[in-house]
């Protein structure tokens, strides 16, 4: 989780347990559009339920999934008109689908081992009205399972996505935002993105609008949305899954790109200090929330933000 930082550092903040896992969170958000009756809106599907007994010890998982929320909370997964995936890895996409339960018929079948995320053959979608949102790059990267890890874009969340809406509209909808640097060369490390951040938004929904933030994966995107009372969030993919994670050099292991990491969260957290973001952190399992603030040694601090 936090790539070239050695234990000896990161374990001064995090804990760990015997295993050396640190305790994370599949923090998600669900939307509602004028009081939900135009729109529902899901931001990130965590892992979900797919993994056998083996993966799911190794990782700690505790069976709470973005549905069983939903359900805890009084929500039916049925209600969701779309759903945005910050990036297609398992633990933010995986959730999309589902085991299928007594009773019932896969959507998608898996024919060979290898298109199974656990044990399970047939999968359900979890959200079956639901428009799913991502990157056409992130799209192209995960079918062709162009990842570090070797296991983390699985047959079993992605393919069913191909299958069509009830209406017959696409279920799945790939998205282009601008290249943050499009150069023929790699932008140095303290280099500012060209232009505003405005000109590489797209609006995906009335007032939600997604833009690139490459180098854990090159397609992922955040999302920016202004809440009911008039804070512009913006939720915060793997780029900065942590309050731990502030520093330039705290990247994942599994960055496809870490130094590029480190140049987008360096424009990244300029951008949410000078315009009063609320980020909402994808994996913080203490207080999600937080505002960032410039610390006048050239670099950021992010303050916990419950309100």
């Amino acid at each position: 989780m936090f790539g070239v930082i050695p234990k000896v550092v990161w374990s001064r903040a995090v804990a760990c347990d015997e295993k050396n896992r640190v305790e994370l969170s599949h923090n998600c958000l669900l939307l509602d559009s004028d009081g939900g009756g135009r729109a529902t809106i899901l931001i990130e599907a965590g892992t979900g339920d797919k993994l056998d007994a083996k993966m799911s010890e190794i990782f700690g998982l505790d069976g709470v999934t973005a549905e069983s929320a939903m359900r805890d909370a009084g929500r039916d997964p049925g209600e969701i008109t779309h759903a945005i995936v910050s990036h297609l890895h398992f633990d933010h996409a995986g959730g999309l689908t589902r085991r299928v339960r007594e009773g019932e018929t896969p959507d998608w079948t898996a024919r060979e081992a290898w298109q199974r995320s656990g044990d399970a053959e047939g999968v359900k979608l979890t959200f079956p009205n639901a428009e799913v949102i991502c990157q056409a790059r992130e799209w192209a990267d995960a079918i062709a399972n162009d990842a570090v890890m070797t296991r983390t874009y699985f047959a079993d969340h992605l393919e069913p996505l191909k299958l069509k809406l009830a209406d017959g509209r696409e279920r799945l909808r790939l998205v282009d935002a601008p290249e943050v640097y499009p150069f023929t060369r790699p932008p140095h490390r303290a280099e500012m993105p060209p232009g505003r951040l405005e000109d590489r938004c797209m609006e995906v929904l009335p007032g939600v609008r997604v833009f690139r933030v490459p180098g854990h994966t090159w397609g992922q995107q955040a999302v920016w949305f202004t809440d009911d009372r008039g804070r512009e969030v913006v939720f915060t993919p793997d780029l900065l899954p942590t309050v731990h994670h502030a520093g330039a050099a705290y990247s994942l292991g599994y960055d496809v790109e870490p130094y590029v990491s480190m140049v987008t969260k360096r424009w990244f957290l300029h951008e949410a200090a000078e315009r009063g973001w609320l980020l909402v952190l994808d994996h913080e399992p203490g207080v999600a929330t937080v505002r960032v603030r410039a610390n006048g040694s050239g670099w950021f601090d992010l303050e916990a933000d419950e309100g």
